[in-house]
């Protein structure tokens, strides 16, 4: 590995893709036997070590098989990926279809509440006005009973005290809402990474650049293909529970389907 410990320094001697085959040349391995090892195509490993960016994808896609070469071959790439021209590429801007504003989810909510306290008013009204009633021909009867002492002795028997009812109260407290059930699927983002979601129809949910710290859920049923570029900072969740992507990934980028159940399984390309 002749002059490799040279290239440490950004701008000095031969640029990154020259650095990774002298490493392969000095490992005693051939392009063909460095394809087979990362699950690349000769041409790609080819295009790698002739600093070749065009013609091998999204940029991120691109530093994450330089890093995956140069894991394999033992040598430190970093200051090159910092000065290649493939760092200085803007990120897509993103528009998210899945975006529910704040000022909707308040009017939902006042909407439920709204129904919630016109039912309880249909219920309530009706009870209290039939009680009521029912107070007022209570008074009336015992006013009846006030006759003078000479026809007590007429009655045949003493009318009997009509029972008390107690009157019904009908609660107007909100009723708890619904329990939303949980995501099928969620994707957190520790880092930079191309991705091309698409919905079960085919349209496009996401295609661009994600940064760290941003998340997407998605529920049964809404998504049909995902990919997912520079894995190593992608962490998935299917209910709560995090997938291994290492059987849908090939060169640090996954490719997978997602069934109506919330199953996972791997695409052809």
């Amino acid at each position: 590995m002749t002059g490799s410990n040279d290239q440490t320094v950004p701008g000095v001697g031969p640029g990154c893709g020259a650095a990774l085959r002298q490493a392969r040349e000095a490992a005693g391995k051939s392009i063909e036997q460095v394809a087979a090892q990362l699950h690349m195509t000769v041409r790609a490993v080819a295009n790698l070590e002739a600093d070749d960016w065009s013609s091998l994808g999204a940029p991120v896609f691109v530093r994450g098989q330089l890093r995956s070469y140069a894991r394999l071959l033992g040598v430190d790439i970093e200051p090159y990926i910092e000065q290649a021209s493939i760092a200085a590429v803007a990120p897509s801007t993103i528009t998210s279809h899945t975006h529910t504003p704040g000022y909707q989810r308040f009017a939902e909510q006042i909407g439920r509440r709204a129904i919630y306290v016109a039912i309880t008013a249909a219920i309530a009204v009706p009870v209290w006005l039939g009680t009521r009633s029912h107070f007022g021909n209570s008074e009336l009867a015992v006013q009846s009973l006030d006759v003078p002492a000479t026809q007590t002795e007429e009655v045949a028997a003493p009318a009997q005290a009509t029972p008390q009812r107690t009157p019904l109260v009908a609660s107007i407290a909100s009723l708890p809402a619904a329990p939303q059930a949980p995501a099928a699927l969620t994707i957190t983002f520790n880092g930079d990474s191309w991705v091309e979601i698409l919905g079960a129809d085919n349209q496009v949910l996401e295609r661009g650049l994600l940064t760290a710290g941003q998340q997407r859920s998605y529920k049964p049923g809404e998504l049909g293909r995902v990919k997912l570029g520079n894995i190593d900072a992608v962490e998935v969740k299917r209910a709560g529970v995090a997938v291994d992507l290492g059987p849908f990934s090939r060169a640090n980028v996954a490719r997978f389907t997602l069934s109506s159940d919330g199953s996972l399984a791997p695409v052809a390309n």
